[in-house]
């Protein structure tokens, strides 16, 4: 992490100053940047709304909202990746913190040798998931101007008394001729057919 020059911008949270302080301190000595420090878990959700960090460092056992739920909000929201930090490793909140989108765990007290390769997997996984969803929406998209197409295609047979391919051939032509896409052109033939698109 430290030799790839790209600054982190991170939100850190722990309710012992003590951690923060330290922490702060490898991320800046590494060229990081320490964008919000919070004492609980509402404050990390808040500030991570807030600053949109590229990572989010959080403890488990915090007063108010603890991490787990705090990694879940955050998750659920799609900002950033979250490492759990905790002073125990305890396999039933390993469990929970898969279940709350979380991808990193570092029992304290942090080692700056722990720290940086965990944030790299975070990072890198997050990565992967963001283009996974990526290509998701484009598949959903793809789909739904499938079926817009294949109503669209339907009410052109049936009102012209043409074949398939004939009736695609003049939704596409007329896609082309006005400089729209093929989509907008099949919603438009099932509205004027009073159909909802």
């Amino acid at each position: 992490m430290q030799g790839k020059n790209k600054s982190l911008r991170v939100v850190v949270a722990d309710n012992e100053s003590i951690i923060r302080l330290d922490i702060r301190e490898m991320l800046e000595d590494a060229g990081h940047e320490v964008v919000g420090e919070a004492i609980n878990g509402r404050k990390a959700v808040e500030l991570t709304r807030q600053h949109h960090p590229d990572l989010v460092l959080m403890d488990i056992k915090m007063p108010e909202m603890d991490g787990i739920t705090a990694a879940k909000k955050i998750y659920e929201t799609k900002i950033a990746p979250v490492i759990l930090l905790t002073a125990f490793s305890q396999a039933d909140i390993v469990e929970k913190a898969k279940d709350s989108g979380v991808l990193g765990y570092l029992v304290k007290p942090v080692q700056e040798s722990q720290l940086f390769p965990a944030i790299e997997i975070a990072l890198s996984r997050w990565q992967e998931m963001q283009g996974l969803e990526g290509e998701l929406e484009k598949l959903k998209d793809s789909l739904e101007t499938r079926k817009l197409i294949d109503r669209a295609k339907g009410i052109i047979m049936a009102a012209h008394k043409l074949g398939e391919q004939e009736a695609y051939r003049r939704i596409q032509q007329y896609a082309m001729q006005k400089r729209v896409p093929i989509k907008d052109v099949a919603q438009s033939i099932i509205k004027a057919a009073g159909g909802k698109a």
